[in-house]
């Protein structure tokens, strides 16, 4: 276990977002603290099944440096539990063999005020609030979305596909769109085509995901797959691409849909997490794949 988490890819999740324990917020919705406690202390030694976030958190905790054999990512679970409450998802934890060792109980306090300390390049839950806070405290943060099982496989493949603008970029052109509409938008874009757009919320982790595919480039392996799935059209894409470019980041795969749903694209790409600011678009997508809603921008306004 390393002393600090330094060069390493840091996610914080919520027990909600790694495990199935909708029917246990339900019991806590519906009859209260006290029957939730009884309730998960008579069944912590049940495991509980993989939520949403799993197949990407199993696949992320199985990298590993090709040259030093070394973890490249830590994974921290942050829950709204306390400790008592808390040990069915720790069992659950070790049931599943996930290599995950540090967590933070906080009680129902909101947990974005520890993510700084566990230098958290990501935070997946699935309470709303908790991450609308965070993401006003900088930090790229997604809710979780449940939708039908998400089938997963053995593949050690992981695919991970953004929303353009106010997710990977700043939402200034998009409230260009909104405002003025499609053709104002355009005529903007097109000007403004050679000028890189600001970052949104999840620069920082596309850029981090980045650095992990060039340590595998020598290696002959590519464990990690990223698409950029957007509304944009030609010839508002160019801004898209040379923005990417000036970031230095590079992407496998790219979608300029004009518009179109996303839903057909992602069945197609199966991702294991989408991230889009437009809530229409995740709740389609949630249907097929696991979903991040990021609550950035002027669409959440």
């Amino acid at each position: 276990m390393p002393k600090n988490l330094d060069g390493r890819l840091v996610v914080a999740i919520s027990s909600r977002a790694l495990f199935d324990l909708e029917e246990s917020n339900k019991i806590f919705e519906e009859e209260g603290l006290e029957r939730y406690v009884e309730y998960q202390i008579n069944l912590e030694n049940s495991p509980l099944k993989p939520g949403v976030a799993f197949p990407l958190i199993r696949r992320l905790l199985a990298l590993k440096d090709p040259v030093t054999g070394q973890e490249v990512v830590e994974v921290i679970l942050i829950s709204r539990n306390d400790a008592n409450t808390g040990l069915r998802v720790l069992n659950s934890i070790q049931h599943h063999k996930l290599n995950i060792t540090r967590a933070a109980f906080t009680s129902s306090r909101p947990p974005y005020s520890y993510l700084p300390a566990f230098q958290a390049d990501l935070f997946l839950s699935a309470n709303p609030d908790d991450v609308s806070v965070a993401l006003q405290h900088g930090k790229a943060s997604a809710t979780l979305l449940t939708g039908p099982e998400y089938e997963d496989d053995e593949s050690p493949e992981i695919r991970i596909a953004f929303d353009g603008d106010a997710v990977l970029f700043s939402d200034e052109a998009e409230i260009v769109y909104k405002t003025k509409g499609l053709e104002d938008f355009t005529r903007h874009e097109v000007e403004n085509s050679e000028v890189p757009l600001m970052p949104g919320p999840f620069k920082g982790f596309l850029v981090a995901m980045n650095k992990l595919q060039t340590m595998y480039r020598d290696s002959g392996e590519q464990p990690i797959r990223i698409a950029l799935v957007t509304a944009r059209q030609a010839p508002s894409h160019k801004r898209a691409i040379n923005t990417l470019r000036s970031w230095g980041v590079t992407i496998d795969e790219a979608f300029f849909l004009g518009g179109l749903d996303k839903e057909p694209i992602l069945s197609k790409f199966r991702p294991h997490i989408f991230f889009d600011d437009q809530r229409s678009y995740c709740l389609s997508a949630s249907g097929k794949v696991p979903t991040g809603h990021v609550p950035s921008g002027i669409a959440n306004k």
